[in-house]
């Protein structure tokens, strides 16, 4: 039997040859011209002693016919495989290799600059070891070559990403290629393709691995759009009371939040921005560049007055500094008026030098990314980095926006300065706290003051922050520790107990993202506008001139009229003075408004089993008509902001919910069809 199989095989074998010779003359012809060109190519090749064919790998060609060059398909007889070691694939018929190449190794190239890396199967790398260890039985790897290193590597994905990293270190020349008509992008002038972004009239560049901060200096974050808006518009309100101000970006990598200030609020800044990778540094002076904006030496000397200039092409329109230097370092040399700490991770490691220089009545904007531990992932690194116990609640963002503050708190209190909160939002990718800075011990012992302890209760999530002197039981309003068997209550924190929110900030802020058409934030801050007050009916007031009244979600916004402008009087660019400072600290006394009560709950974590809860507006309704305030809340969507108790809650929940069985309508309309 086995002789009769070895016959039928030889037997297509010659069919097989027959058809190849006796089919088409010009193929010959052809396969001939081809050679004759591979040929000349060689010799081409052969001219450059740096890069020759010979010196490439057989596994990397250009066609599929490169590889069946390799071996003589057109002969009789058994042939081996070029690329598989005898062991691993015996001698068969031309048929069959043919398909064994193209189905095995051409299959699954890699492609580079119409280079074809194929697999290899040959003894090129070390021996894989067995389990037991021995590396004598163990068996060959798979691998690709690498065209422009002829670096081994195992995996298709990482021979892919091995390329890209030879692409942005400039390297796309490949070592073994014969001919140089290929076409090449042209590189950035740090030497690195790159791509141009435009965010709020400021263009970067971006490298392509600049969504990767472990391989990338020059970080950049689409999602982060939110925060700096947030960030523009609290800096373009501090701009209105003192001008000019010095601000710093302390972490620049493109450098578009530096250069976005200097762009939109011209002379009103004087803007630095630092950073500690070279890599970063020459992009941001290239990005200062692409924007018409002229960069300063960061000699750090005295800058001459900046005059207001038209955007005529070729003339700066702003002057930024950039420095290469260490956020520490910067923030200890030099004051500033603002200062705005986005690492990658959380900020504590930086909130001491923010405070030990800054300067009276300043803002320090911080943005915490770390979510793992703010949002009670990873509480090990929460009481590492904030010194704070928490667990998971319904309330975690808020939590965590509370946690932050606390941080900040104590950072400033070491520093003999205090802290008025203007603004704490906590979304899904990051924690944004923007604070004002007051200085004196007295200060700073109000702002301690507001530092507790908060206790919880683990089974129906009543929370109340614990008062000096009581006992964690006596605290909560609800009765779970006297029903329920164990403890249910948990001590949380230390948090900030004190206000998230300033209204008369906020309402500044909406002013400023309606002049600089940010229509992306509006929302969000009128959103927070109406949690400050805990209303959710409020009149938003910005500018002294006409106003047009507008009605989103229940809030009453003014918004102002087209081609008219708030009017107030240029400012000079000399400091402020004691008894203007004296009248910002009047005006930010008369901007406090009630406190807004702590916290949150969320209508679906409460409601009734069996029974359909009233819609959220209306639900809002029914418990300002019971006399108590309430709000939306930007943390959760689903989530009321109240000063009820937790069982004032869900009285009005239950009074309000109507049973899920709804068979007396169906009854009732039946009986209709009947008669």
């Amino acid at each position: 039997m086995a002789e009769l199989k070895e016959a039928d095989a030889a037997q297509l074998h010659q069919e097989d040859v027959d058809i190849k010779h006796g089919g088409d003359a010009s193929s010959a012809g052809d396969k001939a011209a081809d050679q004759a060109e591979k040929t000349e190519g060689v010799a081409d090749s052969d001219a450059k002693p740096s890069t020759t064919t010979s010196d490439r790998h057989i596994s990397i060609q250009t066609k599929l016919e490169g590889l069946e060059v390799l071996v003589d398909l057109n002969g009789a007889g058994r042939k081996s495989c070029p690329l598989c070691p005898e062991e691993k694939f015996k001698a068969c018929y031309s048929h069959k290799l043919r398909r064994h190449l193209q189905n095995l190794h051409w299959k699954v190239y890699v492609e580079f600059e119409g280079q074809m890396m194929c697999i290899c199967h040959l003894p090129c790398r070390n021996l894989k070891p067995s389990l037991s260890g021995d590396q004598a039985s163990g068996r060959h790897v798979a691998h690709y070559h690498c065209v422009v290193c002829s670096v081994t590597i195992a995996r298709k994905t990482d021979m892919i990403s091995h390329l890209k990293r030879h692409v942005n270190k400039g390297e796309t020349e490949a070592s073994y290629s014969g001919s140089s008509d290929m076409q090449y992008e042209e590189p950035a002038p740090s030497g690195q393709p790159y791509e141009i972004m435009k965010e709020l009239g400021t263009n970067v560049q971006l490298l392509p691995n600049h969504t990767t901060p472990q391989k990338s200096d020059t970080y950049f974050n689409r999602k982060m759009k939110t925060n700096r808006q947030l960030v523009f518009c609290s800096l373009a309100v501090l701009a209105e009371e003192r001008s000019p101000i010095e601000c710093l970006d302390a972490f620049g990598a493109t450098g578009i939040m530096g250069l976005q200030w200097a762009k939109h609020l011209r002379s009103a800044v004087k803007v630095t921005i630092t950073d500690i990778s070279d890599t970063c540094v020459k992009m941001i002076k290239e990005n200062c560049e692409l924007n018409n904006i002229r960069v300063d030496g960061g000699s750090r000397g005295p800058r001459g007055p900046e005059v207001a200039t038209s955007e005529v092409e070729g003339t700066p329109i702003a002057t930024v500094e950039v420095v290469k230097m260490d956020a520490n370092v910067t923030m200890h040399l030099w004051p500033f008026d603002y200062i705005h700490l986005d690492p990658f991770g959380t900020a504590v490691n930086y909130l001491d030098a923010a405070f030990r220089n800054i300067r009276n009545l300043g803002i320090i904007s911080v943005s915490s990314t770390d979510t793992s531990s703010l949002y009670s992932k990873s509480p090990n690194v929460t009481l590492r980095h904030y010194g704070c116990h928490i667990i998971r609640t319904e309330y975690y963002k808020e939590l965590a926006a509370r946690m932050v503050v606390d941080t900040v708190s104590r950072a400033a209190a070491r520093c003999n300065k205090g802290i008025e909160v203007l603004l704490a939002v906590a979304l899904e990718h990051f924690v944004l706290v923007v604070v004002r800075v007051l200085r004196g011990p007295t200060q700073a012992d109000e702002s301690t003051k507001k530092l507790r302890k908060l206790v919880h209760c683990q089974w129906c999530e009543e929370r109340v922050f614990l008062k000096k002197g009581n006992m964690v039981d006596e605290t909560l309003p609800c009765n779970c520790h006297g029903s329920m068997p164990g403890k249910t209550a948990v001590q949380l924190g230390p948090l900030w107990s004190g206000p998230l929110f300033n209204t008369g900030f906020l309402r500044r802020m909406l002013s400023a993202a309606v002049k600089h058409s940010m229509d992306d934030i509006q929302p969000l801050v009128k959103t927070l506008i109406c949690e400050s007050d805990c209303t959710t009916l409020k009149s938003l007031v910005h500018g002294s001139s006409a106003l047009s009244n507008q009605v989103e979600c229940g809030v009453v916004i003014k918004t102002l009229k087209s081609g008219e402008e708030s009017g107030q009087a240029e400012q000079s660019g000399k400091r402020k003075s004691g008894e203007e400072s004296g009248n910002v600290l009047k005006r930010m006394k008369c901007e406090a408004s009630l406190e807004h009560p702590p916290f949150y709950y969320s209508i679906h974590r409460h409601s009734i089993r069996g029974m359909n809860m009233p819609k959220l507006n209306k639900f809002l309704q029914y418990l300002t008509e019971a006399g108590f305030r309430v709000s939306r809340t930007h943390f959760d969507p689903t989530g009321v902001r109240t000063d009820a108790t937790l069982e004032q809650f869900k009285s009005v929940l239950t009074k309000y919910s109507v049973p899920t069985n709804i068979s007396v309508p169906q009854t009732s309309v039946s009986m209709d069809k009947t008669l």
